[in-house]
């Protein structure tokens, strides 16, 4: 039995005013209670953008098209103390940098109890996400915590008010790998524990394969693949995906790097056929002058990709 979207996002477009081309480009993807999605892509490429999307935070001057459905209440739509409640109960986010997060006057316990937790709830709060001796550090202020500790208090500071989404933006990129393993696995144990879902945003193809359920490949605003995990890495479909995996290191290995040529497209680029033409060892003269729309792939994923036959009608 297919378990109902917690988030479903369908055709979202954004632009912003004096750019040739839209932030986001008719963009799909949902995620599941208890499920752990992935969004891959160069910088740029519009993850943090699309995540934002699911708490209604879009950039000033926008305008969005489109569809973002929170456990079937559309986001798009909520405006004023609505739009307020959603982003403080039902959605949160932890970014990569946890003390851009955290005022760096003010102590640890001030954060959690300004996110609605009680000095007790905040304790409390705090052992949940493994950070020792929770009592006395609700009393310290971020310089007094290690990196890992302070993405532990940001986590917990997350799980406050109690959300069914999670969106983690890049939140194990800046600690080392010891401590990515540790906020790894609390993840994954608030997964199992709340049946929370959780959207994934990494550079890291490799944590991607190994910790998400699903993923969807971005390139220049656009979802260019989206598979399960073990489809993606196993036979990757999109040029761009497979360019990913050729320029990412993998342990044990001394096989050369293979980096993707030229560069993304710009806002400013009126291009109109496909955004990857440029940097494709695959392209066609159809690539061109036609964007191509996601196409079914056999194990129920989908690719945006003119190749082995396939052709638009």
């Amino acid at each position: 039995m297919m378990t109902a979207a917690l988030l479903d996002v369908a055709d979202l477009t954004l632009r912003i005013p004096g750019a040739a081309r839209p932030l986001l480009d008719s963009v799909s993807l949902s995620v599941a209670p208890g499920e752990v999605v992935a969004l891959v892509g160069e910088s740029g490429s519009g993850k943090s953008t699309t995540a934002k999307a699911a708490l209604g935070l879009f950039p000033p001057g926008s305008t969005a098209s489109g569809s973002v459905r929170f456990d079937g209440t559309e986001v798009l739509g909520l405006t004023g103390e609505r739009l307020r409640a959603h982003r403080a109960g039902s959605v949160a986010m932890v970014h990569q940098d946890p003390r851009a997060a955290l005022n760096p006057v003010r102590r640890v316990g001030d954060f959690l109890v300004e996110r609605g937790a009680s000095r007790s709830e905040a304790v409390e709060l705090l052992a949940s996400v493994g950070l020792p001796h929770p009592e006395r550090r609700i009393r310290q202020r971020p310089h007094e915590l290690s990196g890992g500790m302070l993405q532990r208090v940001v986590i917990a500071g997350a799980l406050a008010a109690g959300p069914r989404l999670l969106l983690a933006d890049e939140a194990t990129s800046a600690l080392d790998v010891t401590t990515q393993a540790d906020i790894l696995a609390l993840l994954r144990e608030l997964r199992a524990e709340h049946g929370l879902g959780l959207l994934f945003i990494t550079h890291d193809l490799h944590l991607a394969a190994a910790y998400c359920d699903r993923v969807y490949v971005m390139y220049a605003g656009r979802v260019v693949e989206s598979r399960t995990a073990e489809a993606l890495f196993a036979a990757p479909a999109h040029p761009y995906t497979r360019g990913l995996l050729a320029c990412s290191p993998t342990l044990g290995t001394h096989a050369p790097l293979h980096p993707i040529p030229g560069r993304p497209p710009s806002l400013a680029d009126t291009h109109q056929g496909c955004p990857f033409v440029t940097r494709c060892d695959q392209a066609s003269p159809s690539c061109e002058t036609w964007q191509p729309e996601p196409l079914p792939l056999p194990d129920g994923g989908t690719a945006s990709c003119i190749k082995d036959g396939v052709t638009h009608a």
